[in-house]
């Protein structure tokens, strides 16, 4: 097939963006298909091109899959750092943050969906691009709670190991509140919320062993 073929049939657009192909992609996925099931061919198809257009964008479906996931970890950090910016305290940060990433969880953004589900069942590549969205997450995190840490006077040990924990964990939890009912999701916050305090407090006490 070649570039003619986009002339010939007029359905077909002539020019496509990026951002065409990642709106194609995003109507075709949902809870229950993963990017990483996604044919070059039904991309294309959707967005009205001919196959052969699809490489003017991306190489091929993975690097389609891996931009995704790099916008579905923007999109989210943004509405994450917009909750923790509104609370006041350290405990409504964390209570804040963890209902709005549960609230964007229900809200079917189907980016959200391609950021928990491909680190687990997508390709390596997939897999890397989730890894380095979570490690903008941890950062964030730990330069956040070293600073509540200095605020309180109650210095944590390894903040780094506690940033990714609590990343770890959020991301695991809402992987599996996918295939949960919306009914459970204050248990859900409640039992995430108490794991957290859980990991402060063993970090703290931890920082003061250390210390003596």
């Amino acid at each position: 097939m070649t570039d003619i073929d986009v002339d010939i049939h007029p359905g077909r657009k002539a020019t496509i963006s990026r951002e065409d192909l990642i709106a194609a992609a995003l109507k075709l996925i949902g809870p229950h298909r993963s990017v990483s099931s996604l044919s070059l061919r039904e991309v294309a198809r959707e967005a009205g091109i001919a196959p052969n257009s699809f490489y003017r964008q991306f190489r091929d479906t993975d690097e389609l899959a891996v931009a995704l996931i790099d916008l579905a970890g923007q999109s989210l950090r943004k509405i994450v750092g917009e909750a923790r910016h509104r609370a006041a305290t350290r405990r409504s940060i964390v209570r804040s943050s963890l209902e709005a990433f549960m609230e964007q969880l229900r809200a079917d953004d189907k980016l959200l969906h391609v950021l928990l589900r491909e680190g687990t069942v997508g390709s390596d590549a997939f897999k890397r691009a989730v890894d380095r969205e979570l490690s903008f997450f941890e950062e964030e995190l730990r330069v956040d709670l070293i600073r509540l840490a200095a605020q309180d006077q109650m210095p944590l040990y390894e903040p780094a190991v506690v940033a990714r924990s609590i990343t770890r964990l959020v991301f695991a939890m809402g992987a599996s509140a996918m295939d949960m009912p919306r009914a459970r999701d204050p248990e859900l916050i409640e039992e995430m919320s108490t794991m957290i305090r859980i990991i402060l407090a063993g970090s703290r006490a931890l920082a003061q062993t250390a210390a003596r």
